[in-house]
């Protein structure tokens, strides 16, 4: 079983998805603690994300939430999947990672996205517009410049300057070409889509050109992974996300992750059991064995040096094990 992940890593994105009943203090709480727990089980690194204006999801404000992470962990690296480039301003971006990577030195990633808010309101509570992402490359640039020191306006990012904090493009819609040019590491999802996957990989290694950030084309790939002891229970896990999503599509919000018992009870329309349904295909879910013989499957496909897993569930003690099934079956 060992050798089909030798020199393959795992981590761990958590969404800081709220939970029916619980307040979002308690999901970001559980951010913290869950860092630790992967680290425990040996993942090499762990992101969280950024949302603006979501019930559903308490992380709002990625790095800092990281620097709470970083604290109360000890060598995992400790980053972004991703700060929304669009939304901010380069330099602040620059000044954000500067800081965290003085006060946890050789163990920050800057995890890049380009969408913007995802709704009018968010784009204008924001101050953006769905054109802003269009410039994702030169705000990356731009970014990536001032911990160069290479602004044309003279000003010198502090502490961010000298630094090297390691980048990473979350490839969406043109991601992959926009990381293949800069030649920075790519993220890529979700394992749902693996044709689309395949060619999103295929163009970003064809077009890579080395660059002091990256010598070579670096590949993560990334999705929903559950793990129990028997396959209905993995399946299980999923349910409260796959839920919420139907919820999402045939309501226009997102809402909290309600308990998969709850889930089962409900009675659906035909437009909210497809998209449940849909919800609930795809994913890597079963036995560790199962699991496993999947994920070789997939890493044989895919090239990939690395695997980041994004579950979500209601059930924080089942979430906890299914990370820890997974971190057996890595481990060897």
């Amino acid at each position: 079983m060992t050798s089909a992940f030798e020199g393959v890593r795992f981590s761990v994105l958590d969404r800081s998805r709220t939970r029916e009943g619980h307040r979002d203090g308690e999901a970001l709480r559980d951010t913290v603690a869950l860092a630790r727990e992967v680290e425990a089980f040996g993942y090499h690194r762990f992101w969280v994300s950024e949302h603006h204006g979501v019930p559903g999801v308490a992380g709002s404000a990625p790095t800092v939430l990281a620097a709470a992470v970083a604290s109360a962990t000890r060598g995992i690296r400790v980053g972004t999947g991703g700060v929304m480039l669009p939304n901010h301003q380069p330099l602040v971006v620059a000044e954000q990672f500067g800081v965290l990577e003085s006060l946890f030195p050789g163990r920050i990633d800057m995890g890049l996205g380009r969408s913007v808010g995802f709704t009018d309101g968010v784009r204008k509570a924001l101050g953006r517009d769905k054109g802003d992402a269009e410039d994702f490359a030169g705000q990356l640039d731009e970014l990536l410049g001032w911990f160069g020191g290479t602004s044309p306006t003279g000003v010198h990012a502090r502490p961010s300057e000298g630094l090297t904090v390691a980048p990473f493009v979350l490839a969406m819609g043109e991601g992959a070409e926009i990381a293949a040019r800069a030649g920075l590491p790519m993220v890529i999802g979700d394992l749902r889509g693996r044709e689309k996957m395949r060619r999103g990989i295929d163009r970003y290694r064809d077009r890579f050109r080395p660059s002091p950030w990256a010598p070579e084309p670096y590949v993560v790939i990334s999705g929903t992974i559950a793990v129990a002891a028997t396959p209905e229970e993995a399946r299980r896990l999923l349910i409260p996300e796959a839920w919420s999503m139907a919820y999402s599509r045939t309501h226009g919000t997102f809402p909290p992750l309600p308990p998969a018992e709850r889930v089962e009870g409900l009675t659906m329309t035909t437009k909210e059991r497809g998209f449940y349904e849909s919800g609930l295909a795809g994913h890597v879910a079963g036995t560790e064995e199962q699991v496993a013989h999947e994920l070789e499957t997939v890493l044989k496909e895919t090239g990939a040096q690395e695997v980041l897993v994004t579950t979500s569930t209601y059930d924080r003690a089942a979430l906890v094990d299914s990370y820890r099934r997974l971190g057996r079956i890595f481990e060897g």
